[in-house]
């Protein structure tokens, strides 16, 4: 099962490799592209010196469904994934090209979830991190466990993408926990439901490797909100296939988690609305500080990276733990560079 991995990552990573390029070259040839001169508030075209195109999503996509394919029986699961991932990449190749609403972004965000929890995709159980599981498979705890399982694809699909405004780092830090995602299932590769998760989190892991090194500094695309709300779709679902393994997920997300955490918080403060972005990330208050492009890109990977490894070695409460350290890291790390800024 390791070889099939590897070679999942591989044809994904070709796919997306090749195709971004040809995608990159349709936008501009029809002007969709991001002006810096309109869009001064997003750091992604602070210094860029010509219009950049989004549409990440569109060889993201392809090059997950071409592995699937190849690899995958199209059962309803993988049917119902794909049917949801693509209608997340017609909304967000209509925002990339038209700057849609958040809210109707919103409302397809749901339906995309609904569409997965509807063909059975669900959370039945989760990791109680003071021992045992707290098992939602009773008939009086269903429908508690699939407003879980919308919230949380949802929940991801929007703070995954509140951090990617800087060249590199969201294709780099996706791929990095969807490789972990895939490593964990591999240690379970006895159990043949776990197959389809470890073949799933390759072709998620290549199709953003494929895609970082036209994103990386200085970029010649970017991911998009259909690239950014793929890699949070992609992502929750794929804790969720793996068994209920939404605490790795946390971790490996850990800091655009408490990233959004906070800037929700500061929203809901200073009464702004909730959907609408800001420059108050992470990222832009490392920008200020004075750390380039690609140093805030590679930080987020250590991150991820670190994250990751541990999550190989840690159980539920451990990873609580830990988490929680890293909660209170963000807020003395962020105290420290606001006295400078």
């Amino acid at each position: 099962m390791i070889t099939k991995f590897f070679i999942s990552i591989l044809i994904s990573a070709s796919v997306s490799f090749f195709l971004t390029p040809i995608i990159r070259n349709f936008f501009i040839a029809h002007s969709w592209v991001e002006d810096p001169k309109d869009k001064q508030k997003k750091s992604h075209n602070a210094t860029a010196i010509s219009p950049v195109p989004r549409g990440g999503g569109l060889p993201i996509y392809f090059s997950i469904l071409v592995t699937s394919l190849i690899f995958l029986p199209p059962d309803k699961y993988l049917i119902s994934i794909l049917l949801a991932s693509l209608l997340t990449l017609i909304v967000g190749v209509w925002d990339d090209i038209k700057d849609i609403s958040p809210k109707l972004r919103l409302m397809t965000n749901i339906l995309a979830a609904l569409i997965v929890v509807a063909s059975g995709i669900g959370i039945a159980y989760i990791s109680n991190p003071f021992g045992g599981i707290i098992n939602f498979s009773s008939s009086r705890l269903w429908l508690f466990a699939d407003l879980l399982a919308i919230f949380w694809i949802i929940w991801c699909m929007n703070i995954t993408g509140w951090a990617a405004g800087i060249e590199g780092q969201l294709p780099g830090f996706v791929s990095i926990s969807a490789i972990f995602i895939g490593v964990l299932g591999l240690r379970f590769s006895q159990d043949t439901t776990q197959w389809p998760v470890i073949i799933l989190a390759g072709a998620v892991a290549g199709s953003y490797l494929g895609f970082l090194p036209f994103n990386f500094f200085p970029q010649s695309i970017m991911p998009g909100y259909s690239g950014k709300s793929l890699a949070g779709f992609f992502l929750a679902v794929l804790s969720i296939l793996s068994g209920a393994k939404l605490a790795t997920l946390l971790l490996l997300l850990g800091v655009p988690m408490i990233d959004a955490f906070f800037v929700l918080i500061r929203r809901l403060k200073n009464h702004r609305p909730l959907l609408l972005s800001d420059n108050r990330h992470l990222h832009h208050q490392l920008l200020k500080y004075g750390w380039t492009r690609p140093q805030i890109a590679v930080f987020y990977w250590l991150i991820s990276l670190s994250l990751g490894f541990l999550s190989l070695f840690l159980n539920s409460q451990q990873k609580m733990y830990v988490f929680i350290g890293l909660f209170f890291l963000f807020i003395g790390f962020i105290l420290k560079i606001s006295r400078r800024i």
